[in-house]
């Protein structure tokens, strides 16, 4: 049927550059396009596995002007210092609090132990540290006067003083 039908390359046209949407969805062929001749069919003939596709007119990407117009988005990440690794001592306070609150050292441990949490919240590294070396240290006094008494209780409740 083609008589003087030569496949002749077609100039290398390439995928449009920065357009995934025309790329992933290539142009349906419009309606209403003319039918080429088989002279000008020649120049558009490539071995593809889809004859359609050799015929479709070339539109321009619709996207690239979009990207024009459109101004280039900026992600700002603000990077906090890792306050995970601040410990509060929260329940060791509400325990000393509840069951050891020797002289009220568990009510102002717990209340550090708030501090704390308050600190870690507002990102305040280095006064989140601070208060939970306080709250510790209420926290071991508190424990350690704490057992020494529980520990003095029961030595006296075995031997009363009325034995010396």
């Amino acid at each position: 049927p083609f008589e003087r039908v030569a496949w002749t390359p077609r100039p290398p046209q390439g995928p449009p550059q920065d357009c995934f949407a025309c790329i992933a969805k290539p142009p349906a062929l419009r309606q209403g396009s003319p039918v080429l001749s088989p002279s000008s069919a020649v120049y558009l003939m490539e071995s593809k596995s889809c004859k359609g596709d050799s015929l479709r007119p070339a539109v321009p990407c619709k996207h690239s002007v979009e990207k024009k117009t459109m101004t280039n988005p900026t992600t700002v990440i603000e990077i906090y210092p890792d306050t995970t690794e601040v410990n509060d001592y929260y329940l060791w306070s509400i325990f000393n609090f509840v069951y050891l609150n020797f002289c009220c050292l568990g009510f102002i441990a717990l209340a550090y132990s708030l501090k704390v949490r308050d600190k870690k919240l507002l990102n305040d590294l280095n006064g989140a540290v601070e208060d939970a070396k306080t709250a510790r240290l209420f926290n071991i006094t508190s424990s350690a006067l704490a057992t020494f008494c529980i520990i003095l209780i029961f030595i006296f409740l075995r031997y009363p003083l009325t034995d010396y």
